[in-house]
C-alpha cells in the first residue's frame, strides 16, 4: 500500500453552492491522519473534535471513529482514529463516511472515496487537487450562523455590518479557494502537538 494514493472527495453538507475539496493521500493512512489531510484542506483551525461514521455502511454503521472522550449514554464508543487504517474501511469507490468537526457547529461533511491510483514519483502527498469555495470561518454558529454572517456582510447598511467585518479580521470572500495555496501539516507532528501533555 506504500505506493497506492486514495482519492477522496469531501463535501460540507446542507449549504449551496457547494463547499468541496478533492484530495489524494497516502493509501496506509489512519484516519487520524485523513483527519488532519481534510481540516488542512478545508481551512478548518484543527481546534474542535471530530468523528467519522458510516451510517451507509451496515457492517460499521455503529462505528464513530475520532477522538476517545466520555461516553454518553446510548452513544456508540469513540474509537482513537490513529489505530484504525483508512484502507480497512475504504475498500471500494463509492464507499463513504460523514465527517463531524465541531459539535456545537456540528459541520457534517461527506467523505466519499472515489479510487486508488499509484503514487506518482516525485510527487509529495498529500494533495488538494480541486474544490470549491471557501469554508465558513470557525465558530460562527453552523450553518445557520454561516447563511446569517453572508447576510450581513452583503449590506454595508446592515446594522452589523462592520462590527462582522471586524470579527472576520477585514473581509471575508465566500467564493475564494485556490488548491495551489492549500498546506498540509504532518499528521504525526499534529497528534504530539495535540497529545504530548497528556
Amino acid at each position: 500500500m506504500k505506493n497506492t494514493i486514495y482519492q477522496f472527495k469531501i463535501t460540507l453538507q446542507d449549504i449551496e453552492p457547494r463547499i468541496w475539496r478533492r484530495i489524494l493521500v497516502p493509501a496506509d493512512y489512519t484516519f487520524w491522519d485523513l483527519h488532519v489531510a481534510i481540516q488542512d484542506a478545508m481551512g478548518w483551525w484543527d481546534a474542535h473534535l471530530h468523528a467519522f461514521e458510516f451510517p451507509d455502511q451496515e457492517l460499521y454503521e455503529d462505528m464513530v471513529i475520532g477522538i476517545p472522550e466520555e461516553d454518553f449514554f446510548d452513544e456508540p464508543e469513540t474509537l482513537p482514529g490513529w489505530q484504525f487504517h483508512i484502507k480497512d474501511l475504504f475498500q471500494e469507490p463509492g464507499a463513504n463516511a460523514l465527517y463531524e468537526y465541531d459539535y456545537g457547529d456540528s459541520w457534517l461533511h461527506l467523505v466519499e472515496f472515489e479510487g486508488e491510483m499509484p503514487r506518482t514519483k516525485g510527487q509529495r502527498y498529500p494533495q488538494c487537487i480541486d474544490g470549491a469555495r471557501k469554508c465558513p470561518p470557525e465558530d460562527c454558529g453552523g450553518v445557520y450562523g454561516y447563511l446569517r454572517m453572508l447576510e450581513v456582510i452583503s449590506n454595508p447598511e446592515h446594522e452589523e455590518y462592520d462590527e462582522m467585518l471586524t470579527w472576520l479580521g477585514g473581509g471575508y470572500d465566500p467564493e475564494q479557494f485556490d488548491p495551489k495555496k492549500i498546506k498540509f501539516d504532518n499528521p504525526h507532528k499534529r497528534w504530539e502537538m495535540v497529545f504530548s501533555g497528556e
